[in-house]
């Protein structure tokens, strides 16, 4: 399917007259996790692709496993809980590789095939992740997984940028000859293959850079710099950060940083987010985002103490579900006024995304920005508590398809790299986000200390579901 879609696109592009001989450079990104299992003999295929044909006539026989395992797939616990066994416990695994054993990360989704359809796994000659997958075929040969990508596989060592030993080992065998050695990010691969230079008039001085993960090609989109952090307010919200050194959590996970060699990016993806704010808006705000903006307008920073978690389904971070209400002296309460419950949501939902940022090793500095996308991000009043919250002006940018450009800047960086120049000498002219609003003076000294009680709260909402984490090895 993913190789149809190559020629169809490509296709319609020709047919729209795109002009592919003025292509300096391309990149690309790929959904994070997924893997494609190239059977042997494919990279001969790969290397000698007849241009008067489609890429999928010439490759529907090229693969071990016809239908690749994508990150939906969630069966592979049993091969979690040994990879995490072998490696010391999941905090050990997260420092290693960033993140603890998840079932969607490549390398269970590796070892669970390799138990269950070893023919299959014998007659694999190279494992690709779908961007590197991508990369191959441009590249007329197998592309290299690129460091960002691949530190969402629980197989890379984030610190060195090589395999681990350890998880190789623990995965299956060969598997560090299967994936090749990883590269760093704006690595130049090669020149476009010839299969492209004949068919669609690609220049033969097209250079194919790494492809990434979608994930690391949005950072890359929305140019994240040292200290920001993005917030994405879609159906799940997601939160991107920059750090600097990566700092060992089950929580959350830590990539190598697709922009900077020597620097991390974190991601956490959080479940409840739009369609939460829509319910309670129903609710309490009679289906109007104005009412709803009202009440944030009369409701004072730090909602005379009262907090709450809207959990309407099984959370990610943290691992929670259902609605828990908070009074100024930490009571439970059943309800709120229809004013102090949509404030309690945004306040709620803003405090955790800083919460686990903060101990993922983020910390606010001077100059920091917070970056809002997505569709709540039209809302200067819910803009405005996200403001107070982490105590930093927030900016908005027109991105309709943050990873798509975040390739295309790639692709630019990695032709230009070899100069010298940086990622962000590279983007200096393009769009810069619009500063949206600044805290409020006393934002500071209010959450502050709301961040303290609502981390202790937290820990009490886990422990009475049973789902205390911080006992977790």
């Amino acid at each position: 399917m993913w190789v149809k879609a190559m020629d169809l696109l490509l296709n319609k592009m020709k047919t729209a007259g795109f002009d592919f001989s003025r292509v300096g450079a391309l990149s690309g990104s790929g959904q994070q996790h997924g893997s494609v299992f190239w059977k042997t003999g494919a990279s001969q295929t790969l290397s000698q692709l007849d241009p008067d044909q489609n890429l999928s006539q010439q490759l529907q026989d090229s693969f071990s496993v016809p239908d690749s395992p994508v990150w939906m797939d969630s069966s592979s616990t049993p091969q979690c809980l040994h990879l995490q066994a072998a490696a010391g416990g999941a905090l050990r695994l997260a420092d290693i590789t960033g993140s603890r054993a998840y079932e969607r990360f490549t390398g269970n989704q590796i070892a669970k095939l390799h138990q269950n359809q070893p023919l299959k796994y014998q007659d694999t000659e190279r494992i690709s992740l779908v961007s590197s997958f991508a990369a191959s075929l441009f590249l007329g040969g197998y592309a290299a997984i690129d460091y960002s990508d691949g530190s969402g596989m629980n197989l890379l060592d984030i610190r060195t940028r090589n395999w681990s030993e350890v998880c190789l080992r623990a995965t299956a065998p060969h598997l560090e000859r299967l994936l090749g050695a990883p590269q760093p990010s704006s690595s130049v691969l090669g020149p476009v293959a010839s299969y492209f230079v004949r068919r669609y008039s690609f220049s033969e001085s097209c250079k194919v850079i790494a492809f990434t993960g979608d994930n690391p090609a949005s950072l890359a989109g929305m140019k994240l710099q040292p200290g920001d952090l993005a917030v994405s307010l879609g159906t799940s919200d997601t939160v991107f950060l920059w750090l600097p050194q990566p700092c060992a959590a089950l929580e959350g996970h830590i990539f190598c940083n697709p922009v900077d060699r020597e620097a991390f990016m974190a991601l956490f993806c959080f479940k409840n987010g739009s369609l939460t704010r829509e319910r309670i808006r129903n609710e309490c705000a009679g289906g109007s985002w104005d009412t709803f903006s009202a009440a944030l307008r009369e409701t004072p920073p730090g909602n005379n103490g009262y907090i709450g978690f809207y959990f309407d389904v099984l959370e990610i971070t943290p691992l929670a579900a259902g609605i828990h209400r908070f009074d100024p002296q930490d009571n439970k309460v059943s309800s709120l006024t229809p004013q102090l419950e949509v404030r309690a949501l945004l306040e709620g939902q803003f405090l955790s995304r800083r919460l686990h940022a903060e101990r993922l090793g983020y910390s606010i500095i001077p100059g920091t920005r917070v970056l809002a996308t997505g569709g709540a991000s039209s809302n200067p009043e819910i803009l405005q508590v996200l403001s107070d919250v982490f105590n930093a002006p927030v900016y908005t940018i027109d991105l309709s398809n943050s990873a798509c450009l975040g390739s295309a800047y790639r692709a630019l960086h990695g032709r230009l790299a070899e100069s010298g120049l940086s990622f962000f000498d590279v983007v200096k002219k393009a769009q810069k986000p619009q500063v949206v609003c600044t805290p409020h003076p006393a934002a500071q000294k209010v959450y502050d200390a709301m961040l303290k009680r609502f981390a202790r709260l937290e820990e009490r909402v886990l422990q009475e579901a049973g789902s205390d984490w911080s006992t977790v090895t």
